[in-house]
């Protein structure tokens, strides 16, 4: 399976965005799907996942204001975000992993796309 992860830009404090994850190559709707980010100098982090059958977790900083979501018809993810701050810069990647256990750890997900970068002025 192949990623492409796009719709990342420059967006002002308290604005919205919504990014987009094009999954080419195999059927997707039996792989977990998750959201993580990169600010500069620091790790891969978590942002959110979704199970096949649409069971969501989020991490702590974005929870409330982010939202996960999947359309296996169109095989693309999304992750619509909501009042951003600038903490929120950072590289947004998506990945995904086979099967239908949700992991938080970047280890557990082979597959990855290219990154976009989500940029929040303040």
């Amino acid at each position: 399976v192949q990623l492409q992860a796009f719709g990342g830009g420059l967006v002002q404090a308290g604005g919205s965005l919504r990014l987009s994850c094009a999954v080419s190559g195999r059927t997707y709707s039996s792989y977990v799907m998750g959201w993580f980010r990169q600010a500069p100098g620091k790790e891969r982090e978590f942002v959110a996942a979704i199970k096949p059958r649409g069971v969501t977790s989020y991490a702590e900083a974005v929870k409330g204001r982010f939202i996960i979501s999947r359309d296996d018809a169109k095989d693309t993810l999304y992750l619509q975000m909501n009042s951003l701050k600038p903490e929120d810069t950072a590289i947004y990647y998506c990945a995904a992993r086979e099967g239908s256990i949700l992991h938080r750890s970047t280890e557990y997900y082979p597959t990855w796309g290219q990154g976009t970068l989500v940029t929040v002025s303040s």
